[in-house]
């Protein structure tokens, strides 16, 4: 969840963020529409999606098998297949980092793209050059409240799985849950839990201590 299900999340958000950008009308109901997953409860979600990855009757591998798929994957009940459903599923909630993205993006200087478009600088070239240097701090911020989160990982996997198929969704948070709550080994337990917060927190400054190479900050002289 952290190496791909994190990278992956803050990639899409960005790129709705920019789609929601566009001066069109009618844009405002889109962003409400893309917005009101993420404030969605958690519970509510999972059993929504339960329904959706199921293998026999659920949506997604309805609409796979009407485009072509004649295998389609068996989700949530695969070993293979469960951490990509639940990552599949975790894009529903994009919008709640999209906001932030799309507040940042509004926030950027016009100016910089009429002076970069003078030099001759192409829609790639002023978001690499442009877009992304300006929203860096905020990039920073929502990399820091995924890893958090990622590391985390409880209510879906509870939800949906309760660690299986074959324990492929045992993450780290619920099997500390089972051996507090399930076999009362609350000292181990215990010590489960200063280990997450240990190993999140060095992350955490590691991401920190590397900031200071990608993240640009308006009228920061260095």
């Amino acid at each position: 969840m952290v190496v791909f299900g994190l990278p992956i999340s803050l990639a899409s958000a960005l790129g709705i963020a920019l789609l929601m950008n566009q001066k069109l009308r009618g844009m405002a109901f889109y962003r409400t529409l893309y917005y009101l997953p993420s404030i969605t409860p958690v519970i509510a979600t999972s059993i929504l999606w339960m329904w959706l990855l199921n293998p026999e009757m659920g949506l997604v591998n309805i609409v796979l098998q009407k485009v072509g798929v004649a295998h389609p994957p068996a989700w949530l009940t695969d070993p293979f297949w469960a951490k990509p459903a639940l990552i599949l599923m975790g894009l529903w909630g994009a919008g709640g980092s999209m906001v932030i993205y799309l507040a940042a993006l509004q926030d950027v200087p016009t100016s910089l793209y009429e002076a970069a478009a003078l030099d001759g600088a192409g829609p790639l070239a002023q978001f690499r050059h442009v877009t992304l240097p300006m929203l860096s701090p905020v990039i920073l911020f929502n990399l820091i409240m995924g890893l958090i989160g990622a590391f985390q990982y409880f209510t879906q996997a509870y939800v949906i799985t309760n660690g299986g198929p074959q324990d492929a969704t045992t993450f780290y948070a619920l099997h500390l849950f089972n051996r507090a709550f399930f076999d009362f080994k609350m000292g181990y337990a215990s010590a489960m839990a200063w280990a997450l917060f240990i190993v999140t927190l060095l992350c955490a400054l590691a991401v920190f201590r590397t900031s200071a190479r990608w993240v640009y900050y308006a009228g920061d002289a260095r």
